[in-house]
């Protein structure tokens, strides 16, 4: 298994509608991934400085986040970056930045 932090843009037309899939758990249902998915995108936090939503992401593809991007993320987001890291390293990097959901409300 294999951790990484996820950097991408949310498309601003779509943000409504994913909030609501992950509301109903039709996200959390995809299998294998869908829990964690799930679990990383409702604890996305947001980057002030560059607009991007930030998350830690388990995996276990190879290419990396191959099923997640061909079942949800690039519906969602665009120019998506990964960069490795232990587990946990991701949420403590970006723990200083405000819930993506939170800001998406204001």
């Amino acid at each position: 298994m294999a951790y990484y932090l996820v950097r991408a843009t949310l498309k601003p037309e779509r943000a409504d509608i994913l909030r609501e899939q992950l509301e109903k758990g039709t996200i959390r249902n995809l299998q294998p991934f869908g829990r964690a998915l799930t679990y990383s995108l409702e604890h996305a936090r947001w980057n002030p400085e560059t607009g991007e939503a930030v998350w830690e992401e388990e995996d276990y593809c190879s290419p990396p986040l191959a099923q997640e991007r061909s079942s949800v993320l690039d519906t969602y987001f665009e120019d998506i970056r990964i960069h490795p890291v232990s587990p946990g390293e991701g949420w403590e990097h970006i723990k200083q930045y405000p819930s993506l959901w939170r800001v998406l409300t204001e």
